[in-house]
């Protein structure tokens, strides 16, 4: 891949995917349930000063348990483990110890971006509105990168120049599965990103299962916020990753579940009329072929940026 197939500029569908990747390394979804399961995607989008990434630490915060992290190609996984300082309750048992650091060692280019997988479960230790943070090392060839610092209270994390990337506890309403039924299909957990306030376009996302014996289409939907809300795809053309309108609507197929989230088929909230803020709920519908126009509650999260730089 050269840089010159992104050296044009930018759609700003495109920039708003892409802006929060490029500077601090984050989580792709920073919010998790209270006293669940949360897989931890984390985003290294550059190298220290332009030099290559040769190790990747994350450190786990004391209450974040049942560690696993995901091997990747290419690179050394280890894990440091250690007693914690009381026990958890995970699934009925007492947990004491566990993995405390995560380390990958391998090389990324300062000229690509990659994410590195773990999983862990959040304790009743955090609380509903609490934010988790993770502390993150770059080691490159002669610098260092560390993404460590964690705002005081009432501090914007946006303002610290090297910031922890962090993850939110959902407060109850949020945390609890949004469901809405309609007909044959089953809609799960919509929600949104924050975006900035120059953005003029924003993302949605949900699940949606077909429990029907025939196919339904997402056709299209509305949103107070944007002048009209459209289908996209993102996909590979060559090396390069491009954004489309699904063409005649998404097909929800008998039996089926289909995910819409960042860096796959998303929903997009075109001309917005203000920008999405993390915490707020909005109100929108979406229109199927069969099942009609169906209301739904998008909880919107925080910025977290998105896989990877596209262009249309």
């Amino acid at each position: 891949m050269t840089s010159s197939r992104f050296g044009g500029a930018l759609t700003a569908a495109a920039l708003l995917i892409a802006q929060p990747a490029l500077a601090h390394v984050s989580f792709e979804n920073g919010q998790a349930n209270p006293n669940s399961t949360y897989k931890a995607v984390l985003r290294i989008p550059h190298g220290c000063d332009g030099k290559a990434t040769l190790k990747v630490r994350v450190r786990i915060p004391e209450g974040i348990v049942a560690v696993k992290p995901m091997p990747k190609a290419g690179w050394k996984l280890e894990t440091a483990k250690g007693a914690y300082v009381k026990a958890y309750q995970v699934n009925g048992e007492a947990v004491s110890e566990g993995v405390t650091d995560i380390v990958w060692t391998g090389s990324l280019d300062d000229a690509y971006y990659d994410e590195f997988v773990f999983q862990a479960r959040f304790t009743d230790a955090y609380q509903p509105g609490a934010t988790v943070y993770f502390p993150v090392v770059q080691e490159c060839d002669g610098a260092t990168e560390e993404w460590t610092q964690v705002p005081a209270a009432g501090e914007d994390p946006h303002s610290l120049k090297s910031p922890a990337p962090g993850v939110r506890v959902a407060g109850l309403a949020a945390a609890a599965s949004q469901v809405v039924k309609a007909g044959p299909l089953t809609l799960e957990q919509p929600w949104s990103r924050a975006t900035p306030g120059a953005a003029k376009v924003g993302g949605g996302y949900l699940r949606i299962t077909n429990t029907g014996t025939t196919p339904d289409r997402l056709v299209g939907g509305s949103f107070p916020l944007a002048s009209k809300v459209e289908v996209h795809e993102m996909r590979m053309d060559g090396d390069v990753m491009r954004m489309k309108p699904v063409e005649g609507g998404l097909e929800i197929k008998p039996g089926a579940t289909v995910e819409l989230k960042p860096g796959g088929l998303h929903l997009m909230f075109m001309d917005l009329k203000e920008p999405l803020k993390e915490g707020q709920t909005v109100k929108g519908t979406l229109v199927f072929e069969k099942a009609g126009r169906v209301e739904v509650e998008y909880a919107v999260r925080g910025m977290g940026g998105a896989p990877a730089e596209h262009q249309h």
